[in-house]
């Protein structure tokens, strides 16, 4: 197998066409440096689409911004990617992970993927390290590949690797990888949903969480729990605490047992130097792809399996926004909708939808009469166990329209509850 040619950042630009698509890893293993050199270079970005799964609030970069003729292929609108998006540059997919992956698999041609590797070991292979959520279904059918090839990423046994020698051109490099702080903690209303959520998780249950603030602090609650297992998207900060507190160990996980199963790592240094060899995590973690994470399959063989998201609204038919405000597009839909139905296909498992119930200062009910006008339906009614809010828990599962309606009502926001219970009367009306 050939020698990959040693390049710089600056380099990169160079291997570009017009006409390319050019695959970019994101998450915390976003190649930054490329990133950088193309924007050095904007010329170079005429005439290419990128494609890739960029995390809102992890990856900020628009590389459908680079250039008026560049394009991109997205599965979220975050802050970063807004301007081009209105602009009509970037080309968003509305699908789950699950099939986000099979997209960039089997549909999306792929002339150059652009990745963050670990150094070669004595086998002459490159972990992915801390992410492998979707890099693994390009390597084996992209044109060239170019790599950052980080002394500072973690290379774990549990990743998948690539042979030093398939890469095409490697850029070495020594920094920081992308550090995302927990969200844990925080105003009294988190900490109520935190407790009322976590009060739903039992001894022996494995959780998966979503990104932000009410998920990590739900999931620091469980301090005291014993034997949970994480089977997830992204891992944190908060699940080392957890197994430095000896409440995760997946001693009792039907499958997978004694492992913690993830996608991503997203955390701060901390995290990854438990994940790096001689960490406390090295020989726990598995980082695996979005072909297994969200499979399922895979989600249907872990018995108890409960997981943990959260969502802009909730109508009282229980119908889930988590994608648009307003009508306007601020995310996507993700894995939400992958892990609400493996919950339900495993044996004992059940979904936790955490939100607070107001939104714009206690102006604006979370919990809502019917989506309104631009909003998305992004998980079914059909799909929905558990709504959480500082008020409560209103469980859903193999409940009547009418007692769905009641059981939200009662965790909405007081002041909100007479004009919900009205409008509930008129909605009930029409059916």
């Amino acid at each position: 197998m050939p020698t990959p040619i040693r390049i710089d950042a600056d380099n990169v630009p160079r291997l570009l066409r017009p006409g390319m698509t050019v695959f970019v890893e994101g998450s915390t293993a976003e190649p930054l440096p490329f990133a950088e050199a193309l924007a050095r270079a904007p010329e170079a970005s005429a005439g290419v689409t990128y494609a890739g799964v960029l995390i809102p609030g992890i990856n900020r970069f628009d590389y459908a911004g680079l250039h008026p003729e560049a394009r991109a292929v997205a599965f979220f609108v975050g802050p970063a990617q807004r301007a081009s998006f209105a602009a009509g540059r970037v080309r968003l997919l509305p699908l789950h992970y699950s099939a986000q992956y099979a997209w960039l698999e089997t549909a999306c041609p792929v002339d150059l993927a652009l990745i963050q590797v670990a150094p070669p070991d004595a086998a002459g292979n490159c972990s992915l390290g801390a992410v492998a959520d979707f890099a693994p279904a390009v390597l084996g059918k992209a044109g060239r590949i170019v790599a950052e090839v980080n002394a500072r990423m973690p290379a774990l046994p549990g990743a998948p690797s690539v042979p030093y020698g398939r890469l095409d051109y490697v850029v070495e490099t020594d920094r920081p990888l992308i550090e995302v702080a927990d969200e844990g903690g925080g105003a009294d209303e988190i900490a109520s949903i935190a407790e009322n959520a976590a009060a739903l998780i039992r001894d022996g249950d494995t959780v998966q969480i979503g990104i932000g603030r009410v998920q990590n602090t739900i999931l620091s609650r469980l301090a005291d729990r014993r034997d949970i297992g994480f089977h997830s998207g992204m891992i944190t900060d908060v699940v080392m605490d957890l197994v430095r507190a000896g409440a995760l160990t997946g001693a009792r996980k039907t499958r997978d047992q004694g492992r913690i199963v993830t996608g991503a790592a997203v955390g701060t240094q901390a995290l990854y130097d438990f994940l790096r060899g001689g960490g406390e995590g090295a020989g726990l973690v598995d980082i695996r792809p979005v072909s297994y994470t969200h499979a399922a399959t895979v989600l249907a063989g872990i018995d108890d399996f409960v997981s943990i998201n959260s969502a802009l609204e909730v109508d009282l038919l229980g119908q889930v926004n988590c994608e648009t405000i307003g009508g306007r597009q601020v995310s996507g839909v993700g894995g939400f909708v992958d892990f609400v139905r493996g919950a339900r296909l495993s044996k004992g498992g059940r979904s936790i939808i955490a939100f607070g119930a107001t939104a714009s200062r206690g102006t604006v009910s979370r919990i809502v009469a019917r989506l309104g006008e631009g909003a998305v339906v992004s998980s079914l009614r059909s799909d929905i166990d558990c709504v959480v809010t500082e008020h409560g828990v209103a469980a859903l599962r193999d409940r009547s329209v009418d007692e769905r309606a009641e059981a939200l009502i009662e965790v909405a926001a007081p002041q909100f509850r007479d004009e919900l219970q009205q409008a509930w009367r008129e909605m009930r009306a029409r059916m």
